[in-house]
């Protein structure tokens, strides 16, 4: 039996792919292996969004090659369309397959291990033919809707990388949801570049989300991430659905609308408090996160102050927060005003203290109350997984399994690493 193993890195769209062709090597008889172990095949889906995002699969592929160097090694992601002539290059790497040929990577390695030439350009490119998850990395099952996207914000390379919006028809997108249901999945999770901007035919996102939650079957739905600008009244008047998780990820990016201008982004700080204030109102303790980025060009201190104010006042339940980084072709490349990185630096360290003090204070709210968990792990009577807010959860109880819920009552957090939600269940 040969053995394969994985490395995502970046966004959750990577790791819906990367569960999906997991799920298609063990399927065809390839056993799973953690990466730092000797495998037969290793994958690395990698990220592009920042330097740090390169540095780090550069460090994995180097890994690799000294865990196996007779292995069959594959680049894809993001990194492989950006920095594909340079990874093409690189000795260690038999092959380097972009983005939309990601879904044919079992294939390109059974035609190496059959002798065959087949080079990664002649793989088929659908999108959205990636199968079953279901041998994955993640209890939570994803469901790819969208791909691409066409905002062309300043600072993003994701269009290059990705390409221009495209989104799956939308029976597929239900059959999917029916197939992961039907097979045991208690959570489904719609990814996608730009899902908010979904539209098939005379479909949009909204009646996408209206149609699972109308669904037969015993699960939950979550939204993995999603742009301020990309839904409207309707999809707000679901969030009370009870199949709908009260948490979404809402991208910010700068509290500061000089910034958000310059970032070529499609809402200001004011549409984007009315939204979060609208959610509220319908679940009180909903759970916003977002993403931060920190030292874009010309950001004041002001500006920066303004991002940390209003990281208070929302009560973020988590912010993803990263020093701004030059993407080559990008319009913020060719952008004055460029921040030392020692400023950046500083900044970075009052906005993580700023936010890890908003999480704790919003996630002290839970105790007393209760949280539907899906538990993922289970380690002697101790079982560990996310309530319905997008919490991590720690609870102990009797005969408990893996992909079940629990109705757990939270009684105290555990600050030892990330804050933690401490119960029993019922």
């Amino acid at each position: 039996m040969k053995k394969v193993a994985f490395k995502t890195l970046g966004c959750r769209l990577n790791q819906y792919e990367t569960d999906a062709i997991a799920s298609q090597f063990q399927d065809n008889g390839f056993k799973l292996v953690p990466f730092d172990k000797e495998a037969d095949v290793y994958v690395i889906n990698s990220c592009t969004v920042t330097h740090q995002s390169d540095h780090k699969s550069r460090n994995f592929i180097n890994q690799a090659n000294r865990k196996n160097p007779d292995s069959v090694l594959v680049v894809t992601g993001c990194m492989a369309n950006n920095a594909k002539t340079e990874l093409e290059n690189r000795d260690e790497i038999n092959y380097v397959v972009e983005n939309d040929q990601k879904s044919s990577v079992y294939s390109l390695v059974e035609a190496h291990y059959n002798g065959e030439i087949f080079h990664p350009t002649k793989l088929n490119t659908d999108l959205f033919s990636y199968g079953s998850t279901d041998k994955g990395f993640h209890t939570r099952s994803m469901v790819k809707i969208q791909d691409g996207c066409d905002n062309f914000c300043t600072f993003c390379i994701i269009p290059s990388v990705r390409g221009r919006a495209v989104s799956r028809p939308i029976q597929d997108i239900l059959d999917n949801v029916k197939r992961v249901v039907a097979t045991g999945a208690k959570e489904v999770v719609l990814t996608g570049v730009n899902i908010g901007r979904y539209e098939y035919e005379n479909y949009k996102f909204d009646d996408v989300v209206e149609q699972i939650l109308e669904l037969d079957g015993d699960f939950r739905l979550r939204i993995s991430s999603i742009e301020p600008d990309g839904f409207g009244d309707k999809f707000l008047g679901l969030l009370n659905h009870p199949k709908m998780t009260p948490h979404l990820h809402l991208c910010l990016q700068s509290g500061s609308d000089s910034i958000l201008l310059q970032m070529r982004r499609m809402y200001n700080i004011k549409r984007f408090k009315e939204i979060a204030n609208k959610i509220r109102s319908v679940r009180p303790n909903f759970n916003i996160t977002t993403d931060i980025i920190i030292g874009f060009p010309g950001e004041s201190d002001q500006d920066f102050e303004d991002t940390c104010n209003i990281i208070q006042e929302l009560k973020f339940g988590h912010v993803h927060a990263f020093k701004y980084s030059i993407r080559k072709g990008t319009r913020a490349e060719r952008m004055n005003q460029h921040i030392d990185e020692r400023i950046k630096s500083n900044r970075s360290e009052i906005l993580r203290n700023i936010s890890e003090n908003v999480k704790a204070d919003y996630r002290k709210g839970f105790i007393g109350k209760y949280q539907t968990v899906l538990v993922e792990k289970i380690i002697g009577s101790e079982a560990q997984g996310y309530g319905e807010s997008y919490v991590p959860v720690k609870f102990s109880g009797v005969n408990l399994k893996k992909n079940q819920f629990y109705r757990v009552k939270i009684s105290s957090i555990d600050f030892n690493g990330e804050p933690t939600l401490i119960g029993v269940s019922d």
